[in-house]
């Protein structure tokens, strides 16, 4: 059944909690810091058989996680946070101690389990419980840019206009492979020629391999700054969208697009081809609207409202679940 929220209380402890995957994580720890700056990250280390069935609970399924979550659980929060199918079933355990819960994406199981349950717009899950965002939660807001900006201060110094690149890479919903690496840089060299400026490029976690190779062959003696892995230095990818007059951002990523778009600088989406499902209605919606418009042969500016729903989400948790902090 549904859990209804009681009379408003107070909100000490908040946990959030994930797989350490950092799309997960950081939806969880955004939500959660947006509700408490006390709030506390717990990364998950699943034990099968649970790591194959969460978020379905099996006898003892307190050691899903180990000894150490299960001491954790003996101390239990006020409000456990989740974002992933592990998470769950770790939400699941704390409400079953008391604990108000939060999931973040479709559990694939009876959303009422939860006190509330979030989704991405683009996603189809509906109810009375259930709470709508759109594209995916994060932190960056101008607070957090503002902190970028002075964590990277030579890319200020970088002449303009400065475009960031965040490069993505293939998922079960599209591919971004070499071939649609060199259709952008090629766009993306034809564009600085004119219009000059710096160029800023990123890999992320699912850029493969091949694609890296081929970003350090292209960019690496060109660009004013690429990114591939550690090995080039602390990530500087808050700088870059702290900085940026314009992102570029392959389409297969909701969370770099949402991040992205964030920002008040001009989001330009470049898409090798269609997805499949959830992603591409979230990235139909960003064109349609006007936030972000599809990066053919020019990077223009144009007026935009950033895109940010952590916040709102957080007031919303706020009052349905009846607490303060």
């Amino acid at each position: 059944m549904e859990r209804r929220p009681g009379k408003t209380r107070d909100c000490r402890r908040i946990w959030a909690v994930s797989d350490g995957r950092a799309g997960n994580a950081r939806q969880a720890e955004a939500l959660a810091a947006a509700l408490s700056p006390r709030a506390e990250a717990l990364h998950l280390e699943p034990r099968a058989p649970w790591r194959w069935l969460a978020p379905r609970r099996l006898p003892a399924s307190a050691c899903a996680f180990g000894d150490a979550f299960a001491t954790h659980l003996d101390d239990t929060p006020d409000v456990a946070i989740g974002c992933g199918r592990q998470a769950a079933l770790a939400t699941r355990l704390a409400g079953a101690r008391g604990a108000r819960t939060v999931q973040i994406l479709d559990p694939r199981i009876d959303p009422r389990l939860w006190d509330l349950v979030v989704v991405p717009e683009h996603d189809r899950l509906r109810g009375p419980n259930v709470l709508v965002v759109r594209g995916s939660l994060h932190p960056v807001d101008d607070a957090w840019l503002a902190d970028a900006r002075d964590a990277f201060p030579a890319l200020g110094d970088l002449p303009g206009p400065r475009t960031a690149v965040l490069l993505g890479g293939d998922s079960r919903h599209g591919r971004f492979d070499v071939a649609a690496f060199a259709a952008l840089a090629d766009r993306l060299d034809v564009v600085t020629q004119r219009d000059g400026g710096s160029l800023l490029l990123t890999a992320s976690r699912r850029t493969s391999p091949e694609v890296r190779d081929a970003l350090r062959a292209r960019y690496a003696e060109r660009a004013a700054l690429v990114w591939i892995d550690e090995r080039n230095g602390a990530n500087p990818y808050a700088g870059m969208l702290g900085w940026a007059d314009r992102i570029v951002c392959s389409s297969d990523s909701v969370n770099m697009l949402s991040e992205a778009c964030a920002t008040r600088a001009p989001v330009f989406v470049y898409a090798p081809g269609p997805l499949d499902g959830a992603p591409q209605r979230f990235v139909d919606g960003l064109l349609a609207d006007g936030r972000a418009r599809a990066f053919e042969d020019a990077l223009p500016d144009f007026d935009v409202v950033p895109l940010r729903e952590t916040a709102r989400i957080a007031a919303e948790v706020r009052e349905r679940l009846g607490v303060r902090v």
